[in-house]
């Protein structure tokens, strides 16, 4: 019986590489779970409870973290379970690194899905225009909020869904734990999958079986309207390199921008990019962005409205 975890970046394959997993049949790799809300709920009630206040902290505590290993081990493991491995796949469980480990058994296994943040944002910037039938909370345009595609990006690397995450993925490197996780480059899954698979089961300590990746089984299933314009969770049947079109979609500027601001992440995971950087010494040049057409006529639809 084995549990792994699986906590990733937004848009950058966590979707497909349980999938990828759970083509064999002794794993049980999960959509997105809602096991660790019920944990939260659990911690909330015991951090509150007068009960648990009122008496010895040690025990409690002692007892507490028995109450939530079980309570994964009971979630996954019943009596009708023909499973060997399962993967539970929450982007909280990386915010709540530092808590399952006081409950969890060494070794923690973690998937930490990644991507080019510049591919995240192009992939959410082409979502929020083919899905604009679905209003974004974060768009305020009285405040200019999310109007032009500078906004966007930076409300999207400050917010959730990514900005929380990469700052706790931040953190985690900041202290060495990423070398504990097995990240997974979604470049690298798409271009090598073979060899980047061989990294994963190597990690979970698992035999790697063979693989069609021209032909993936999709067998998590998501009702995607639950989750918003961003939360797409449909697989491509067949594996192929993904194309970087991030400076057609968020421009040059924008990108070299990103990568600019965002250094520490460029240096951990992808020390080519800055490799290929201009020289700039770090700072980003003060340059204005360039508003497309399709901008300008999207922000004067939203001023003729404010206007009606």
């Amino acid at each position: 019986m084995k549990i792994a975890f699986n906590s990733s970046l937004p848009r950058s394959g966590s979707t497909l590489l349980q999938n990828i997993l759970a083509q064999d049949s002794r794993f049980y790799c999960s959509p997105t779970s809602g096991l660790l809300g019920l944990l939260l709920a659990a911690r909330q009630n015991f951090t509150q409870s007068q009960e648990f206040k009122a008496t010895d902290e040690a025990t409690n505590r002692e007892q507490f973290r028995g109450f939530c290993h079980r309570a994964i081990e009971g979630f996954y493991f019943g009596p009708s379970v023909n499973f060997a491995v399962a993967v539970d796949k929450s982007r909280g469980w990386l915010h709540n690194w530092d808590w399952l480990k006081l409950f969890w058994p060494q070794p923690t296994r973690m998937l930490i899905c990644i991507r080019d943040l510049r591919g995240i944002l192009s992939s959410m910037e082409k979502l929020y225009r083919l899905r604009a039938d679905y209003s974004d909370p974060a768009a305020r345009p009285q405040q200019m909020g999310m109007v032009t595609l500078d906004s966007r990006v930076k409300q999207w690397l400050n917010t959730v869904p990514i900005g929380p995450t990469a700052g706790k993925l931040g953190d985690l490197v900041a202290r060495g734990i990423h070398k504990e996780c097995c990240v997974v480059r979604f470049e690298d899954l798409h271009s090598n999958p073979r060899p980047t698979m061989q990294r994963v089961y190597e990690y979970l300590e698992e035999p790697m079986p063979e693989i069609d990746f021209t032909n993936i089984e999709q067998k998590t299933q998501e009702n995607d309207h639950v989750h918003g314009i961003y939360g797409v969770h449909q697989i491509r049947q067949k594996l192929e390199a993904v194309k970087p079109d991030w400076n057609e979609v968020l421009g040059k500027e924008i990108s070299r921008r990103v990568v600019v601001e965002n250094r520490w992440f460029y240096e951990t995971f992808y020390p080519e990019v800055l490799a290929r950087l201009p020289a700039d010494n770090g700072q980003a040049q003060p340059t204005a962005t360039r508003m497309s057409r399709q901008e300008f006529e999207r922000l004067t639809k939203l001023m003729e409205m404010q206007d009606a």
